[in-house]
């Protein structure tokens, strides 16, 4: 007897989905851990060679994927955004600087708190910031070169660091002073560091603890703390005064939710101001100092960025309305920020269901991570990807696939403070090249990246600026 089915009763197979390629997980993934701690962005320059963009490994109890190119990215972050939830440690450990703050929030409170928070950062209300940007570069810049000398070995680390952070005390408070402004600086920079050593732990020792590192983050908390209370408590104490205030800090506190009618509580409005430091500082001074030095290596560059804003600006302070006259000037930011991407690294998100990313089925729970360093240099969307080319954002230029040149993230929780970002920036950028050329010193070395949270150079930047007749 036959037993066979006939052709249009045979079951139909089931659909087999690709499976990812990942390194070997021996010892519940420790061994990479501890290739990851070392040097992050090389191992994951290393995995997208070896396995592909998107790679699968397991890490101790986490299902981890790497997404490696603007399609995955994209699918990840828009697509299935709704699907997402920030990575629980990297939460935790960024909660002990900012509190419940929009950069650490989920669901509900995060909609509400960015919904609330958009109007203050929006294009037409920064560019009513650029003053107080112009204000805190200008003396800081002029004072660069000694009065009566010609030219002068800058740390630049320490100038951009002051100026960014000036930039940020008067725009949050509306004043300004030199030593918070050192101090702040200086207590971003521990906190970036320990945050970035803390993601490879699986928990946070307390801060008491007499370990490497404990005092001088408990010291830099207590100085950014008190110094972002201090101008609060101030600024209720004036509140009866008659004169309008402009800044960050009365906008903050000004704020209505158009749907309740409700306020910010004083926590929340106090958790701002500490992500404003941190986000408003590090990774604007971190981007002019790649730049700076990108422009010092490349004078037909630099020179071609002058010549545009003497055009432009024919030696007066520099608006929100000149940007558009600084094509050239806006692309070497651009490019720097390619090569050397602010946040690099670690841009982690949790999967709350399962969902399909390039066809392939990544369960709930899954860990997604994501390295803008990689997508970056990636020679498929950047030709020559190691060059300093800012041609690449010109017009005219081959399009850039969305995804792969995400310097402020992607997606419904792309940074809010973009374009604040930009702007402070275009406008000291300008301010430099208007009163100096840049050089790089003779026998110095080349720069070696360091990942922190944000991506700074492993030495000291020094340059040689010179006054422009």
């Amino acid at each position: 007897m036959n037993t066979s089915l006939s052709p249009e009763l045979t079951p139909a197979a089931a659909p087999t989905l690709p499976h990812p390629s990942g390194p070997a997980s021996r010892w519940w993934g420790l061994p990479l851990l501890r290739a990851m701690r070392a040097d992050y962005l090389g191992f994951v320059t290393r995995l997208q060679r070896e396995h592909g963009d998107l790679t699968r490994m397991r890490l101790g109890y986490e299902d981890a994927w790497d997404l490696l190119s603007p399609e995955l990215v994209r699918e990840a972050l828009v697509t299935h955004a709704e699907h997402l939830v920030r990575w629980e440690r990297g939460i935790e450990v960024f909660e002990q600087v900012f509190g419940q703050s929009v950069l650490v929030t989920e669901h509900a409170t995060w909609q509400r708190q960015r919904r609330m928070l958009m109007p203050a950062f929006a294009p037409k209300r920064v560019a009513g910031y650029a003053q107080l940007m112009t204000d805190a570069a200008q003396a800081a810049l002029d004072a660069a070169v000694p009065p009566g000398q010609a030219e002068a070995l800058v740390a630049m680390d320490g100038l951009w660091s002051g100026v960014a952070m000036d930039v940020i005390l008067r725009t949050l408070f509306g004043e300004s002073a030199q030593d918070d402004a050192r101090d702040a600086a200086w207590a971003t920079q521990i906190l970036s560091a320990m945050a970035f050593s803390d993601m490879f732990l699986p928990f946070s020792l307390p801060d008491w603890l007499p370990l490497p590192g404990k005092a001088a983050k408990r010291r830099a908390l207590r100085l950014l703390r008190g110094l972002v209370q201090r101008h609060i408590d101030q600024r209720h104490a004036q509140a009866r005064e008659p004169a309008p205030r402009t800044d960050l800090l009365q906008m903050l506190l000004d704020l209505r939710d158009e749907a309740t009618g409700e306020a910010l509580s004083p926590q929340e409005v106090f958790d701002q101001c500490m992500v404003s430091f941190q986000a408003g500082h590090e990774t604007s001074a971190t981007a002019l100092l790649w730049w700076s030095r990108l422009m010092a290596e490349h004078p037909e560059a630099a020179q071609r960025a002058q010549a545009e804003v003497d055009a432009a600006l024919r030696g007066r302070v520099p608006g929100p309305q000149d940007m558009a006259q600084l094509p050239w000037l806006t692309a070497t930011l651009k490019e720097a920020m390619r090569l050397y991407p602010p946040v690099a690294a670690v841009m982690s998100r949790r999967t709350t269901a399962p969902i399909t990313l390039g066809g392939v089925a990544v369960p709930r729970g899954a860990l997604l991570r994501i390295t803008p360093w990689v997508l970056h240099r990636d020679a498929r969307w950047f030709a020559e990807p190691e060059r300093f080319r800012p041609e690449r954002f010109m017009d005219g230029a081959p399009e850039i696939p969305r995804g792969a040149f995400m310097p402020f993230g992607l997606g419904p929780r792309v940074c809010i403070g973009q374009h604040f970002a930009m702007l402070e920036m275009q406008l000291l950028a300008a301010m430099l090249l208007q009163r100096y050329t840049l050089q790089v010193p003779e026998g110095a070395a080349p720069l070696r990246p360091q990942l922190h949270v944000t991506l700074r150079p492993g030495q000291p930047v020094q340059l040689l600026l010179s006054q422009r007749a």
